[in-house]
């Protein structure tokens, strides 16, 4: 367990009780959010390939269902426990209450290391899960999606077993499934996306103009693929990417994504390889400029904007100091602590808050739960139009509250949450 300065649900809590402290929000609206409504942990017994029985632990948080079902991931990790699953249920309360979608918030997970699992391992994993979970997810009732280690597939068993054992086909019972059994198109894309979007209206607002803005960003996974292309689209130059082995600086900007995505697919690590059109290889690296950095590292490079899209805990009282980005985009779920957040605002760099920065892909999984609910499949371009439109009227919205009230984005994004939960009650 972690000491309470790390602790994501110690640190959800601090953070609600900080806004609640300067707003008007009524005080049995506090209570509520302060505890999750419930939190259900089951047992997962199984026979391996190998004949052996183990169990395995499973959890969901449903935090709150003030605006709608509870909604949240489901994660397969063996760092899993029950403090990090209640902040990430709060945090989902807020990311949907900020962009006005009409889900409450929840989270889940499993303890276990599923790449120690064969794929039939894996199956029977989830198919017991869910029957675990029955009397408690639902279309209306509470809707899982993937997570960290967790997929399309994974949601497709789910889909199945659920569907089994209720006697009904419900595949709004889970969004992240595959497109062709009820998915969305522009759920691939819409965490990275959104948080472009996001930040681009920010800069809007500020009056800054994103061409020739440096950017370094850890974690280059999904989301931090698709963002890094949507803000080299925007005319920004992305200069360092890192995954959790290590990474590259280019400080001219590094010239091919596509090519760097390519090349680690390919080999599996970013760090040493370095794209001279199509061709990526350690050879390049002077050719172009560039080194390779850590992900600690990253952090710390003199870039306008850092984005965090990794972990947890990214930033704290250790390395705030040594930031040097002048704006801070938070596309990983918590990876500032509050002694780092304080910091930050001492050195006025601006922190754009994970339940505004990456709720682009909580939003698409609403759409692809509307989708299911009504009979329809939307077309990519529709789906990215909304998730555009809906990211921008939520930037406006905080930008705004933050301008006329002197507090930060992070005060601002939790104000319109609370505000939004209040009307609702």
């Amino acid at each position: 367990m972690q000491d309470d300065t790390d602790n994501p649900w110690k640190r959800a809590q601090t953070q609600l009780a900080h806004v609640a402290k300067q707003t008007q929000i009524d005080p049995f609206l506090v209570a509520r959010l302060s505890e999750p409504d419930r939190t259900i942990e089951v047992s997962i017994p199984m026979v391996m390939d190998d004949g052996t029985t183990k169990v395995f632990r499973g959890f969901r948080v449903q935090h709150t269902n003030i605006l709608g079902p509870y909604k949240g991931g489901l994660r397969y990790h063996i760092g899993v426990h029950v403090d990090e699953v209640k902040a990430l249920a709060f945090w989902m309360t807020m990311k949907n209450a900020v962009v006005d979608v009409p889900f409450g918030g929840g989270k889940g997970g499993v303890v276990v290391d599923p790449k120690m699992l064969s794929d039939t391992e894996l199956e029977k994993l989830t198919r017991e899960f869910t029957r675990k979970l029955v009397p408690n997810i639902g279309p209306m009732l509470d809707v899982p999606a993937p997570d960290v280690n967790t997929n399309s597939k994974i949601m497709s068993w789910i889909v199945s077993e659920y569907s089994k054992v209720t006697g009904v086909l419900s595949p709004a019972v889970v969004t992240g499934k595959p497109i062709t059994e009820g998915g969305s198109q522009g759920r691939t894309e819409a965490t990275g996306f959104g948080g472009s979007y996001a930040l681009l209206a920010l800069l809007t607002r500020m009056g800054k103009d994103p061409k020739g803005m440096t950017v370094a960003i850890q974690g280059f996974g999904n989301v931090g693929s698709f963002l890094a292309r949507a803000l080299n689209d925007a005319g920004m130059k992305v200069v360092a990417l890192t995954d959790s082995k290590g990474g590259i600086y280019i400080p001219d900007g590094i010239p091919d994504l596509d090519a760097v995505q390519a090349c680690k697919e390919s080999n599996g690590v970013l760090s040493g390889y370095y794209c001279a059109g199509s061709v990526c290889d350690f050879s390049y690296k002077h050719t172009l400029g560039g080194r390779d950095i850590t992900p600690t590292e990253v952090l710390e490079l003199p870039v306008d904007i850092i984005v965090a899209a990794a972990l947890e805990n990214t930033f704290t009282k250790e390395n705030a100091q040594r930031i040097q980005a002048s704006l801070v985009l938070e596309m990983a779920n918590g990876p500032t602590t509050i002694e780092a957040d304080s910091i930050f605002k001492q050195k006025d760099i601006i922190v754009v808050p994970d339940i505004l920065a990456n709720a682009g892909g909580v939003a698409v999984s609403y759409f692809e739960w509307k989708q299911n609910r009504i009979g329809e499949q939307w077309e990519k371009d529709r789906v990215l139009r909304d998730l555009k439109l809906l990211m921008e009227s939520a930037v406006n919205r905080v930008y705004e509250t933050a301008q006329k009230q002197s507090v930060t984005l992070r005060d601002a994004a939790y104000r319109v949450a609370l505000e939004r939960l209040q009307k609702t009650t």
